[in-house]
């Protein structure tokens, strides 16, 4: 059974690929395409973003795009997406969250949502990615004793959360395995004379240029060997994809918190 997909933020850059990825996926109907109300794309058939017209018209009613879909794909920013899962609540339909920068108290939001409707919520839909969490989880149980952890990430100049989601992410599934909490061991920027690093750290370095769509190493360093675990992107289509995996997984569902390893089942 197909699922039916309205996709807001339709002008951006994860919109479009959203667009091409639904027109082409088997088991995908695109229902809806959103904009913001002083968007110039508003009205415009949202395959033409894409290069093929597709019949569906951009349009700024999020409810009217919620009551003729199963689900709502989200890449847009915290307080859109906030919005968005407001509406989604009345209407009893499930979101796919990709978006990122959070704050802790708008992620319990999005917890609480969970308990009426189901939600995926992922700061990374790719496929690898989420292989990539799964690799990490088994290096850092077995790379415990000795090794120095960085995470360094790399995206394009547009980007306007640091470090990324994903990269954070990759803290957290460290420190998970580490029995750490990284509120307490993240370390976010060193300048000047910092001292020795203390053991416990996890380091984060982010670096922002150009069209790069996402690079992310974690780095277990020791003495005399460094083990190196690399994801990177030269596409965001497997985000879009993956996305579209995401929103397939939910339909039937009435309510839950899901993350992309539910979705692939990894856990």
């Amino acid at each position: 059974m197909s699922v039916r997909v309205a996709i807001a933020g339709a002008s951006g850059r994860m919109g479009r690929m959203l667009i091409e990825a639904a027109q082409n996926q088997p088991g995908v109907v695109l229902s809806a395409a959103l904009e913001r109300g002083d968007s110039p794309f508003l009205g415009r058939d949202a395959g033409e973003l894409v290069g093929s017209a597709c019949g569906v018209l951009i349009g700024g009613d999020v409810s009217a795009a919620m009551l003729v879909s199963d689900c709502l794909i989200d890449f847009t920013r915290p307080e859109a997406t906030l919005a968005h899962i407001a509406v989604a609540r009345q209407l009893k339909k499930s979101l796919v969250i990709g978006t990122t920068g959070f704050k802790p108290e708008e992620k319990a939001l999005i917890a609480e949502a969970a308990t009426e409707i189901p939600l995926v919520f992922a700061p990374n839909m790719s496929v690898g990615v989420n292989a990539v969490f799964k690799l990490l989880d088994v290096a850092a149980k077995i790379l415990a004793s000795g090794y120095d952890i960085e995470v360094f990430e790399a995206h394009h100049r547009f980007k306007v959360d640091a470090p990324s989601g994903t990269a954070l992410r990759m803290g957290e599934v460290v420190a998970d395995a580490l029995g750490r909490d990284l509120r307490e061991s993240a370390v976010y920027g060193r300048e000047g004379v910092t001292g020795e690093r203390a053991a416990e750290t996890i380091g984060f370095a982010t670096v922002r240029g150009g069209d790069i769509v996402g690079d992310h190493t974690v780095m277990f360093c020791g003495l005399g060997e460094r083990v190196e675990i690399s994801h990177k992107a030269g596409s965001r289509m497997p985000y879009a994809t993956g996305a579209l995996r995401a929103a397939a997984f939910l339909k039937g569902k009435s309510s839950g918190l899901f993350d992309m390893q539910d979705v692939l089942g990894l856990k």
